[in-house]
């Protein structure tokens, strides 16, 4: 609930956490705070998006939504939420963005050095071939610039391993990295497929990619790529 005076600003991560929702200082809509983005101030006066929610004073929720940010950048929301003037960057969504990529792939490599990763068509094409034992896949996950043939055999593979199995639980397929991308936070080059096993560390990878797909698609960005595509 919105315990607090004033609507436009928390009282800090450690007062709310137990906070579930906040309003949008752009839509004035109240939404799940995993569809928001919170902002804060850094010690030199700057914006700065608080992805973790974790970073000290008051912060300011935004729509999960590149075009949210550069509305509240736009229309001068965060001199007015936190009522004094800051050093707001033009491009504080691009920069937003890029963050969001970096988390991705920050919680991919975590999930690699966890044994939860197997990279490569050949090694893709085998886990899925073993989805019920010993090998439990939760999602693929492809290079938004990979070759479209590939992707397309192992998204048939997908759906063929779902009517076989009579599986009704969701699963993943992951879009949002570049193959550089994917490169980097598996540390090996030409990473084009890779399918993400379970664990804890996966769940961490599917959070933080459905978070930066949304920032991309909520605003109908065709070529943001889909995170979290039923296989259906």
């Amino acid at each position: 609930m919105l315990a607090v005076a004033d609507l436009d600003l928390d009282n800090g991560p450690r007062t709310d956490r137990s906070a579930t929702m906040r309003m949008c200082a752009v839509t004035r809509q109240v939404r799940p705070i995993d569809e928001l983005i919170r902002f804060v101030v850094s010690p030199s006066g700057e914006v700065v998006p608080d992805l973790k929610r974790k970073l000290p004073g008051r912060g300011l929720w935004v729509s999960a939504s590149r075009r949210a940010v550069a509305e509240a950048v736009r229309r001068n929301q965060f001199n007015k939420g936190f009522k004094r003037n800051l050093r707001v960057t033009a491009t504080l969504a691009a920069d937003t963005e890029t963050l969001l990529v970096r988390s991705a792939i920050d919680a991919l490599a975590m999930a690699a050095k966890a044994g939860q990763v197997v990279s490569g068509f050949s090694k893709v094409e085998g886990a899925l071939g073993q989805r019920q034992a010993p090998i439990q896949v939760r999602a693929l996950i492809h290079a938004s610039d990979g070759a479209a043939d590939g992707i397309r055999k192992l998204d048939a593979l997908v759906r063929q391993n779902a009517r076989i199995n009579d599986e009704s639980s969701e699963f993943s397929i992951v879009t949002a990295l570049t193959s550089e991308q994917l490169d980097l936070a598996l540390g090996r080059s030409n990473v084009i497929h890779a399918a993400l096993l379970a664990g804890p560390a996966s769940k961490t990878f599917l959070s933080r990619s459905q978070i930066l797909v949304r920032y991309r698609m909520a605003d109908d960005d065709k070529t943001a790529g889909t995170a979290a595509r039923n296989s259906d």
